[in-house]
């Protein structure tokens, strides 16, 4: 195989599938690209178990690694994978770690890697905030005056 993956119309894909089922002996994956919406990747089911295999792996040694490794080696290692835990303060990090080795370890074993991206996303939008001093400020004041009664509950407004 010489390419990750080769992009390919989607309507070309509608009219000629077997050719396009054919290019997946030369390519890992065919991107079809779609207009109006997402694009969509298809490859060969022993690719994606293979891929599977490998994030299960992954989590597993990033489980071990963070679970055996003294804490300033992981943190080391994690501020170069992920720069912005620079902005973090050191007990996010802490909270970070333990996350995702939970979340690593669960959709590896549901072969979903979504949970993995949605937590790291959430992590890298929380050091945005700290990394910007105004905006920290403004979600971390406490708001002025009385915001009035809460409804129990349950109950309707």
């Amino acid at each position: 195989m010489s390419a990750v993956y080769e992009e390919l119309p989607f309507s070309e894909f509608l009219h000629r599938p077997a050719a396009a089922a054919e290019r997946l002996g030369q390519v890992r994956a065919l991107r079809l690209r779609r207009r109006g919406a997402d694009d969509l990747a298809l490859t060969s089911a022993d690719q994606m178990e293979r891929d599977a295999v490998v994030i299960d792996f992954t989590a597993r040694l990033l489980a071990g690694l963070i679970r055996s490794e003294p804490t300033d080696v992981v943190r080391r290692v994690l501020g170069e994978a992920l720069p912005w835990v620079a902005f973090l303060p050191p007990e996010d990090v802490t909270e970070l770690l333990s996350e995702l080795v939970t979340v690593a370890q669960g959709a590896a074993s549901l072969e979903n890697l979504s949970p993995v991206a949605v937590l790291l996303a959430q992590w890298r939008h929380t050091a945005e905030i700290y990394a910007d001093p105004v905006l920290l400020e403004r979600v971390t004041r406490e708001p002025a005056g009385d915001l009035g009664p809460v409804p129990a509950p349950g109950s309707e407004r």
